[in-house]
């Protein structure tokens, strides 16, 4: 806002200033060769994108790590028109309906938590808005996203590329909870026979599976 006021003021004091009069005549003095000038306007942007490239490499470098070691994994897979949730650690999984209810996310409370993206189909993206963070789930790579969500509650997550006819209902739910409850949801998907991990929607059983 402070630069777009700078510029509209240079603006309309250059219209006021500059406005050419009834006794003038011929044209304006010229500056195209004005050196220190063209230094000025070459060198002041210049630092202004410096200074932004500086901070933005900065935080982006701590935002964007990943944690090697984290407490949970979870192996995120969104595929047209929903998502599938994989336990890595836990061994169980949650999956939605194509085009109806989304799954639920469970997450353990100031617990750290890696997402491995995937998608078997065309590109998705994964984004909760209250983690102020997304990132595209694209056909053959994983991309990777760390969090560590620190107050529990019930959240919104949805797709946030438009991947075809159902992508406004590829949303889902995320709910932040005790450790407590998160085993015990847990144990809940493994009584309710959903163990093992799902890819492209063929199950992997566990060693102990089926």
């Amino acid at each position: 806002m402070a630069v777009a006021v700078l510029v509209w003021g240079l603006i309309v004091w250059s219209i006021i200033v500059y406005r050419r009069r009834s006794h003038d005549e011929g044209a304006p003095d010229q500056v195209r060769y004005n050196l220190p000038m063209e230094i000025m306007y070459t060198v002041i942007p210049l630092i202004m994108i410096g200074g932004m490239f500086y901070f933005t490499a900065r935080d982006q470098s701590v935002l964007t790590k990943v944690d090697q070691n984290p407490d949970v994994t979870v192996d995120v897979v969104g595929f047209r028109w929903s998502w599938t949730f994989n336990y890595v650690d836990q061994n169980t999984y949650d999956v939605g309906v194509p085009g109806g209810a989304g799954p639920t996310l469970y997450l353990p409370v100031d617990q750290t938590v890696t997402f491995n993206l995937t998608s078997p189909d065309v590109i998705h993206s994964f984004w909760v808005p209250t983690f102020l963070r997304k990132l595209d789930v694209v056909p053959g790579r994983t991309n990777q996203l760390t969090v560590t969500p620190n107050k529990e509650g019930t959240f919104l997550g949805k797709c946030a590329e438009l991947c075809g006819v159902d992508h406004s209902r590829m949303l889902f739910t995320v709910k932040v909870v005790s450790q407590e409850e998160f085993d015990a949801h847990m144990q809940e998907l493994r009584e309710k026979g959903q163990f093992g991990q799902l890819t492209s929607g063929r199950t992997t059983e566990a060693a102990q599976g089926v």
